[in-house]
Order: C-alpha cells, then sequence, then structure tokens
C-alpha cells in the first residue's frame, strides 16, 4: 500500500496570543470580499490533514462534523484530534472566527468538515486519503449541507490509481479539490517536481509565494501548477490555543480553499443557481494576477479576490470561459 505525508514543511515560531489580520490573507484580498457581505456562511470545506485542535477557541464553532481514518487513538472514528498542529493549522487559514482576538480565516463563518487521514507523526496510507475523499463526497450535514471544497495539504512520490479515481468521482459530484503542490522544488523552473494528489489533473494544484509576492523557491514547478497563493510565514491557529507562523505550499492551499468558499457563496448568490465544479474553476482563475513567472511556477498567477469581481452582466462569460 502507498504512503502518503504532510509535505514537509517549516515552524518558524508559536506565540500564545496575538491580535491580527494574517498578512497572506490582506494579500489574497479576502477583507474586500468580507466588506461586501461574504465570509463563507453556509459553505462546508472538508479538511483531509492530521485532524484538528477541536477546543481551539478559534475553530470550535468552525467544526461541523469529523472522522479519523487513521490508528491513532485505536482507529475510534470519533476522535479527529490533531496530534500534529499541521491540520489545525490549515484549519485556520480557511476558517479562524472573527472574533476581535487571535487570527481570522479567509472564509470566517464557513464550516469546516474534519477528517483526520494522517496520524500524528504526519505520515498515512493512501487508502485513509481516499477514503476520507469518498466520505467527504457523501457527507451530509443536519440541515442537508454538503461539501462544496476538499482541501489536501499532503502528497505522496507514487500516483495511486484508487485515490484518483475518488478525485474524480469528487469532480464529478461538483466538489472542487485544492492540493498543495508540494516543497521539493529547487527554483528551477525548468526542471519538474511531482507530489500526488497535487499533481492530478482534476485538481486545482495550488504553488506558494512570500508575501512580497515572489515565487517560493521550494515550490514545485510543473506543467499542471493552477495558481499560487501566500505560502510563506504564515500565521494561523496552532495547538494549545496557541498560533504558530509556518511555511510551505501547505499553508498556500488553504488560502484558496477559503478563498473558494468566498467566491461560491458570492457567484451562487449573484447568479441564483448552484455552480459546477468547472464554472467554481473558472471563477477562481478569474481572480488571478499573472506575476513575472512561468506557468510552470505560477499557473495563471496569485489568486486576488478582487480581481474579476462577478456582476451580472458577467453572465454570459461564465458560460463560455469553461
Amino acid at each position: 500500500m502507498s504512503k502518503v505525508s504532510l509535505i514537509p514543511y517549516t515552524i518558524q515560531s508559536v506565540v500564545k496570543e496575538t491580535k491580527v489580520v494574517p498578512p497572506g490573507i490582506e494579500l489574497i484580498e479576502a477583507p474586500t470580499i468580507w466588506e461586501q457581505g461574504y465570509s463563507g456562511n453556509g459553505m462546508v470545506i472538508a479538511v483531509l490533514d492530521t485532524g484538528c485542535d477541536s477546543d481551539h477557541f478559534e475553530l470550535k464553532d468552525r467544526i461541523i462534523d469529523g472522522y479519523n481514518f487513521t490508528s491513532d487513538d485505536n482507529s475510534d472514528p470519533t476522535i479527529f484530534e490533531d496530534y500534529n498542529g499541521h491540520g489545525t493549522h490549515v484549519c485556520g487559514t480557511i476558517a479562524a472566527t472573527q472574533n476581535d482576538v487571535g487570527v481570522i480565516g479567509v472564509a470566517p463563518k464557513a464550516k469546516l468538515l474534519v477528517l483526520k487521514v494522517l496520524g500524528g507523526q504526519g505520515y498515512g496510507d493512501t487508502k485513509w486519503v481516499t477514503e476520507g475523499v469518498r466520505y467527504a463526497i457523501k457527507w451530509r450535514g443536519p440541515n442537508g449541507e454538503r461539501v462544496r471544497v476538499i482541501s489536501m495539504s499532503l502528497g505522496g512520490k507514487e500516483k495511486d490509481i484508487t485515490l484518483h479515481k475518488a478525485v474524480q468521482e469528487a469532480v464529478q459530484n461538483d466538489v472542487l479539490v485544492v492540493c498543495a503542490a508540494g516543497n521539493e522544488g529547487d527554483g528551477n523552473d525548468e526542471t519538474d517536481e511531482f507530489a500526488y494528489p497535487g499533481s492530478l489533473p482534476e485538481v486545482v494544484q495550488v504553488g506558494s509565494v512570500n508575501l512580497q509576492g515572489e515565487i517560493s523557491r521550494f515550490s514545485n514547478t510543473n506543467c499542471h501548477i493552477d495558481l499560487v497563493a501566500p505560502g510563506e510565514e504564515v500565521l494561523s491557529t496552532y495547538l494549545n490555543n496557541e498560533f504558530a507562523v509556518l511555511s510551505g505550499t501547505s499553508m498556500a492551499a488553504p488560502h484558496v480553499s477559503g478563498a473558494v468558499a468566498l467566491i461560491i457563496e458570492q457567484g451562487e448568490k449573484e447568479f441564483e443557481r448552484p455552480f459546477t465544479e468547472a464554472e467554481i474553476w473558472a471563477q477562481l482563475i478569474k481572480r488571478t494576477v499573472s506575476l513575472n513567472y512561468s506557468r510552470r511556477s505560477q499557473g495563471n498567477g496569485l489568486i486576488k479576490l478582487a480581481t474579476g469581481l462577478i456582476t451580472r452582466a458577467d453572465d454570459d462569460k461564465v458560460s463560455t470561459t469553461i
């Protein structure tokens, strides 16, 4: 059975308290969308990671449900606690609550479905990830909610056919799948670095930039990169009600996952109908700004949420851009 693991990342600092909108969230212009009344309300994002600190004051009201697929806690499916910190950090970037303390996520009113597919050491079987994807597709909330986005900041060297089929199934069910590109980059955009599931053609593969909008040296480059987001010096939630600054494409992917929740909420209100997965992807790519890098490094560019804002006049364009 093939293995997957956390994409290596750097812990730069851990702090007990803070009160700030994280700079990466400012960089992608999420506050502009909040001011228009969109914060991810009604959106559910499945986070497949090391679990989540369900008692963290920034996250406990955001978690709608969870499931443990790993061997941690004697494989008890009801215990999806994070013994690593990575999953908690990812969850905070997506949806940390707006409460005037700590940090705030990209979509601070979205709900999180915490699917623990990696153990405390950061490793797991591809089978656990595959089961997590399929669980996310079938899951329904107490009020009929369903998962709109799957966020995965994990990877393996081998392409797994069963996981690939599960990802395809998610897309067919209009669930957008967002994955970190990986941190094996060598600073040369002419060389390929592939991690899976990030390099699957059906997923949104996210590379990393620093807070100045420069491509991170560690960010994988290949022909499947879709876009980039902040992945260096990312401040978010951490274990024990604390906060941490981490770096890696693992930190870039959740910026996009949260952004997609805002895009869906805004777009479906404007168009008064559900979006397909292809339409969600098209609306996401409309909100990118090209940087001075090759497509193999940046894909379509850096996500900027205030770019390409939806208006009713765009209705015809949606059907023609996908």
